[in-house]
């Protein structure tokens, strides 16, 4: 849980994607398109349906002209080329007409219970004209263009858990298909990316006519959905401790599992052997204008190479642990090799982990005891923050910078304590120096009993950091053990961190503060759920030109 670590995070069998199309698959979930009413320029609107066990789902999508001044990524958007909804079953007629008229609009349209997400994207406009100009003359796209990108259309916000008046958390939470973490954002995606295939074809039969193509199945698995994501997502992982701690605790137990395995089993260690080809081959397509994350990943790359040459030289030989080739790992690669050897692992294991997805959730926060003594309160902090005592916060430099909400779009923002006015209005993020706070008025506090409820009668503002304190006993997982208001603090490795939970890959950072992802890039088509060679798609590879017509 250091920043450096949580920046080298990548997904696993665990993800929260991987999660949900497991359970579409398994449940036998039924996918419909349920009007498809798009002009010749692909603008109008179209609902997806997805059928479960005991209900059903609607995204409601509107494709919308986008003037060229207005195209922005950024938060501060006030059009884009589509906008979403998930509606929690099927839609009267009478709810689109709603819907067409406030969900353009984003946070200034108006949204009722009954709407469980809203989301916007925009196309990547050279990738898009390019599969709908080639399609339309019968040709499959460039694969050298399909890889460098990606996705044909790229999400900017996916909203749920009540923002704007969409239906509460509280709603879904003991659903069995949307009770795990962000189930009901990670379906809407999926549906999105399902759309965005149709719009590029209908756009291409509209041009082409008879003489325009499909795409292959292979090309469509190979194309997912984009995604720009900026500070909005740091905080989440300091507000949600327990939640957190839930993620992480379930991937180190899945990890442990399979190392006090006594012995690997050799078919999966074949299996380990195939996932690590194309593992490299994945790692290979990964190319991004980033110098820090390049310089990552060319040392990735060198890392794989020497895993490949010890696994060749005899490291996976019968009869090996799994132990064995983690602790390998752990001695001789970096943070990105090591992370990414973890998920290899795992993924020849689901029958050992995949029940450990139904711990990844939480449904209290972390609550305040104010009976605990003084002197356990200091214990708790020698034990579990050392890190932050170590820090001299009289630095300039060691709280360079704040964390605060914006006036206009109430979006966090991360900026220069001493460039940039406003840091009484700071986020409570800076634990570290506020422990050190707590500790220094602690050893001369003058209180009328020997209880944390005694100091806080006189030192209210320490409550919060109190209740972390507290709870990362219990929920060790939950703390991030880093200065988050220091010089070179990254927050893109907290972005990184929560995406790679998420199930995203291609990660294409922007600058410190934001990044572009790809989610369900090879991903089975909802026509292709039951197909269990489908089945591992965390890290898919630009298909072969032999595979355009399978």
């Amino acid at each position: 849980m250091t920043l450096a670590r949580m920046g080298a995070g990548f997904p696993t069998r665990l993800s929260f994607m991987r999660t949900l199309l497991r359970r579409l698959s398994r449940e036998d979930w039924r996918f419909e398109r349920l009007r498809f009413d798009l002009d010749g320029d692909g603008y109008g609107t179209c609902l997806y349906a997805a059928h479960g066990p005991e209900r059903s789902y609607t995204l409601v999508c509107f494709s919308h002209y986008l003037e060229p001044e207005q195209r922005t990524d950024r938060v501060i958007a006030t059009a884009w080329d589509a906008t979403f909804n998930l509606f929690d079953g099927i839609p009267s007629e009478e709810d689109v007409e709603r819907l067409c008229t406030n969900t353009p609009k984003q946070e200034a349209g108006r949204f009722l219970p009954s709407e469980l997400c809203l989301a916007r994207a925009n196309k990547s406009l050279r990738l898009f004209e390019h599969v709908a100009s080639r399609l339309a003359t019968g040709k499959q796209p460039d694969l050298k263009m399909v890889t460098d990108v990606g996705y044909l259309m790229r999400t900017t916000a996916v909203y749920g858990s009540g923002k704007f008046g969409c239906g509460v958390r509280e709603k879904i939470a003991n659903r069995p298909e949307t009770m795990g973490a962000f189930q009901a954002e990670m379906l809407t995606v999926y549906l999105i990316r399902w759309f965005t295939i149709d719009l590029v074809e209908h756009v291409a039969s509209m041009r082409g006519g008879e003489a325009a193509a499909q795409l292959s199945p292979a090309v469509k698995r190979f194309l997912g959905i984009g995604n720009s994501t900026g500070l909005g997502m740091a905080p989440f992982i300091g507000r949600y401790p327990v939640l957190v701690n839930s993620w992480v605790n379930a991937r180190e137990e899945a990890l442990a599992r399979v190392r006090t395995l006594d012995v690997a089993d050799q078919d999966r260690v074949e299996a380990f052997r195939h996932n690590l080809s194309v593992v490299r081959q994945h790692v290979e397509e990964w190319n991004v204008a980033d110098q820090v994350q390049s310089g990552r990943i060319d040392g990735l790359r060198d890392d794989l190479a020497i895993l490949q040459e010890a696994i060749d030289g005899g490291l996976a030989n019968d009869p090996v642990s799994w132990d064995a080739i983690i602790g390998y790992g752990q001695e001789h690669l970096g943070a990105e090799a090591q992370e990414l050897l973890v998920s290899m692992t795992l993924e020849v294991h689901g029958d050992l982990v995949d029940d450990l997805c139904d711990t990844m959730t939480a449904v209290s926060g972390a609550t305040l005891d104010p009976a605990m003594s003084l002197e356990a309160l200091r214990n708790l902090i020698e034990d579990r923050y050392q890190w932050a005592l170590q820090i001299d916060f009289d630095q300039p430099q060691s709280q360079q910078n704040f964390w605060y909400y914006s006036e206009d779009k109430l979006e966090p923002r991360f900026s220069d304590r001493y460039d940039v006015a406003g840091s009484e209005m700071e986020m409570p993020l800076a634990i570290g120096r506020d422990v050190r706070d707590l500790l220094k008025v602690m050893d001369g506090a003058n209180c009328d009993d020997e209880t944390v409820a005694g100091l806080l009668l006189t030192y209210p503002k320490f409550r919060h950091v109190i209740r972390r304190i507290q709870m990362t006993a219990k929920y060790p997982y939950g703390e991030i053990y880093d200065n988050l208001i220091g010089a070179g603090v990254r927050p893109i490795d907290m972005l990184r961190f929560k995406l790679a939970f998420f199930g995203a890959a291609k990660f294409d950072p922007k600058s410190d503060l934001w990044t572009r992802i790809t989610m369900y890039q090879g991903a089975p088509m909802p026509d292709e759920l039951d197909n269990p060679a489908y089945e591992n798609w965390t890290f898919p590879v630009m298909p072969r030109a032999g595979q355009l017509e399978a």
